[in-house]
């Protein structure tokens, strides 16, 4: 043994032990207000265990969602803006459960930078408890890793992973068939997709994050940008459970309209949106713009104002559309579905992206 070295401890190396575990003991309130019927334990164990009995569920399928929030997390590091990329992230999660026809049950968290700290974790993961409330769903654990030297000073990752459950019979999509309409329910912005580009073009346009926005009074470019990814599961849940008649959703992510419609029509049917059943929000117009950015390039890049898609009967729409009203959401009629001829996706009018 060397008698005359310092001793080293896991500290010096660049992971403090007790700086994750005041973390865990600050997020504890935040993560038990999200506590639903079928939580069994607490946070802070080995695992985690859920009962889907106690939560209702007869003859239950299991749903599962892993996502991230890719290089939007650069602008919330950027402009030292940490409290809705939490949301972000579980609304990636959860609104890929809702298009199952699955209610969130439960979500997990992962949190790794090259050295924790505590205030901006804990604000981060506030955020993710935010996120779970407005989706019903548990904060039922997570990971925090420090990885000194793997991540530069003061950046982060984060990662989420969402369990759900829905009765077998109601598993999505079902049936969907050519004269079905499409109702588009808006987004709150951007939401979590298409920020290399999004950045690309602030860059090019010379602006500060903290700069005014050119697209929104009152707001700074950052902050107009960070608004969070709108969660959709209450309202559509409801409308699921109320009328049975909806066949089909489409979370519009990466890939935009489209690449993810086609995602839940059978091959032989396609999507006749109308473009302009919908008033493309300004941030999209100035990133357009900016870009420039070709029309049919933003709507396969970004959602361009409509986050969720509902697939229904006919005869239904008007109830369907009724439900999503009453619970926040704003409904545009887009289209309906044809016998497929050429692409999946087919667009009619004029979008004011142009």
């Amino acid at each position: 043994m060397i008698e005359n070295q310092d001793k080293l401890t896991y500290r010096d190396s660049g992971v403090d032990i007790d700086a994750g575990n005041q973390l865990i003991d600050r997020i504890k309130p935040a993560a038990a207000a999200t506590k639903r019927p079928g939580v069994m334990d607490a946070l802070g164990g080995f695992g985690a265990l859920f009962d889907l009995k106690a939560a209702g569920f007869v003859d239950p399928v299991l749903v599962s969602a892993t996502d991230g929030v890719g290089t939007k997390l650069k602008i919330a590091i950027e402009s030292n803006v940490h409290d809705t990329v939490g949301i972000d992230l579980v609304a990636m999660c959860v609104n890929d459960l809702i298009v199952q026809g699955a209610e969130p049950l439960f979500f997990l968290d992962y949190f790794a930078s090259g050295a924790l700290s505590v205030d901006h974790a804990a604000t981060v993961i506030e955020g993710v408890a935010e996120g779970c409330r407005q989706a019903g769903a548990a904060l039922i654990g997570g990971e925090t890793a420090e990885l000194p030297g793997l991540y530069a000073s003061g950046d982060y990752d984060l990662a989420g992973f969402a369990v759900g459950a829905v009765e077998r019979t109601r598993i999505l999509p079902q049936s969907v068939e050519a004269g079905d309409r499409l109702l588009g329910l808006a987004s709150d912005g951007v939401h979590s997709n298409g920020f290399s580009l999004v950045r690309r073009i602030v860059e090019k346009s010379g602006l500060a994050w903290d700069a005014p926005c050119p697209f929104q009074d009152g707001a700074t470019l950052a902050g107009a940008l960070l608004t969070p990814t709108r969660i959709y599961v209450r309202s559509c849940l409801k409308a699921i459970k109320e009328t049975g008649h909806i066949k089909a959703l489409a979370h519009i992510t990466g890939g935009g309209l489209t690449e993810n419609v086609p995602r839940v029509l059978p091959g032989h049917l396609a999507a006749k949106i109308d473009l302009s059943a919908w008033s493309v929000p300004p941030v999209f117009r100035w990133l357009a713009a900016n870009g420039p950015v070709e029309p049919a390039e933003m709507l396969r890049t970004f959602n361009c104002g409509i986050g969720m898609i509902v697939v229904c009967t006919a005869d239904s729409a008007h109830a369907i559309e009724q439900i999503l009203i009453e619970e926040g959401e704003d409904v545009f009629r887009l289209g309906e579905i044809v016998s497929r001829t050429d692409e999946a996706v087919g667009y009619t009018g004029q979008s004011d992206l142009c």
